[in-house]
């Protein structure tokens, strides 16, 4: 039975982690943003613009997309590692779910805001190729501090909370 997986929290909450992990456990095929931006577009960034991220982040979506409908549709399983900062993100994926007849699950991950920093700097000093894509420097951590929008019950009705 297809099953998709959308899995969000804030940066270094270890998204990438527990995805790699969960993908496992179910047998699923996992897609992470983060190399995907990093092979695609990191040469072609010179400053750190929201609304130009954005916007290739949303070409990558909709690549990914187009191969998790079809191992979707196949009944396999995906997880999708994306960020998933907004709602009106995670909106998306899950509508595009429904149209499959599939109900997506937000697994979203927390832990406070220490804790993360240091998982990013050790992240930063061990360079993991498994869990690291780019730096995450301090600058970058606190500009998308205030971006991320907790799910709320509604999107966590088929999901979960997982403090990590």
């Amino acid at each position: 039975m297809a099953k998709l997986i959308l899995v969000c929290g804030p940066t270094g909450v270890g998204k990438t982690t527990y995805s790699l992990a969960l993908s496992k456990e179910v047998g699923a095929i996992r897609f992470s943003i983060d190399p995907w931006m990093q092979t695609l577009f990191s040469k072609d960034m010179t400053s750190l613009d929201y609304s130009w991220m954005i916007e290739r982040v949303s070409r990558c979506y909709d690549q990914i997309w187009e191969v998790s409908e079809q191992i979707l549709t196949l009944d396999g399983s995906v997880v999708l590692d994306l960020g998933f900062t907004t709602k009106e993100q995670r909106d998306v994926f899950a509508n595009r779910a429904r149209a499959l007849n599939i109900n997506a699950e937000v697994h979203y991950l927390s832990a406070s805001k220490g804790v993360r920093k240091e998982r990013v700097k050790k992240r930063n000093m061990e360079k993991d190729p498994a869990v690291y894509a780019f730096e995450v420097t301090d600058m970058m951590f606190n500009f998308m501090e205030p971006l991320f929008e907790v799910p709320d019950q509604e999107e966590l009705q088929y999901g979960c909370k997982v403090n990590v």
